[in-house]
């Protein structure tokens, strides 16, 4: 059997990483309104009320099938659990797009479940590459959300938000590194 060239596993993983970010980035610079202290990055995404939602949702929706395809493609023939919480994190982010914040409720629902499987797949690193290295990742996530819920510092949940995704970034960019190294 012909090896499959893994390099554009990595390649597709840092565009499902940048792709939600840079649109992220765009709607924050094309709206006056947005202050990441006292919003959340959602409110961005808001159908009726932000000018930039078409930016903000294409890019979480587009991010998230990105995730799903990685996971698919690179994850699955080495760990089908594995990529199958890859696709629970995809799925939720597109989700979020989908179900933005004129859904409010359902909207609170898919955004819980995406944050939380950002936990899922944090835990799911350690488990599989028994590593304790995700650790102080998940602790400060999950610190800053309880700062957030405990105290209402900050305001809005911008700042939890951004910290839960760039905590789980780079142990979701050394997965499919150490998946290409080991196909």
């Amino acid at each position: 059997m012909k090896a499959i060239n893994k390099a554009p596993c990595l390649y597709l993983a840092y565009l499902s990483i940048a792709i939600p970010l840079i649109s992220i980035a765009i709607a924050i610079l094309l709206s006056d309104w947005f202050n990441i202290t006292n919003n959340a990055l959602s409110d961005l995404g808001h159908a009726t009320r932000s000018s930039v939602a078409p930016i903000f949702n294409f890019g979480l929706s587009l991010g998230g099938a990105l995730i799903i395809y990685v996971s698919a493609l690179c994850i699955y023939k080495t760990s089908k659990a594995f990529s199958a919480v890859g696709f629970l994190v995809g799925f939720t982010l597109i989700l979020v797009a989908v179900f933005d914040e004129i859904y409010r409720g359902l909207h609170f629902k898919v955004s819980v479940a995406f944050f939380l499987s950002l936990a899922v797949f944090l835990v799911a690193y350690g488990v599989y590459f028994r590593s304790y290295l995700p650790i102080p990742a998940l602790t400060v996530a999950i610190l800053a959300w309880l700062i957030h819920f405990a105290y209402n510092v900050p305001k809005g949940v911008a700042i939890p938000e951004l910290v839960s995704v760039f905590a789980t970034a780079p142990f979701y960019i050394d997965t499919i590194k150490r998946f290409q190294v080991n196909s």
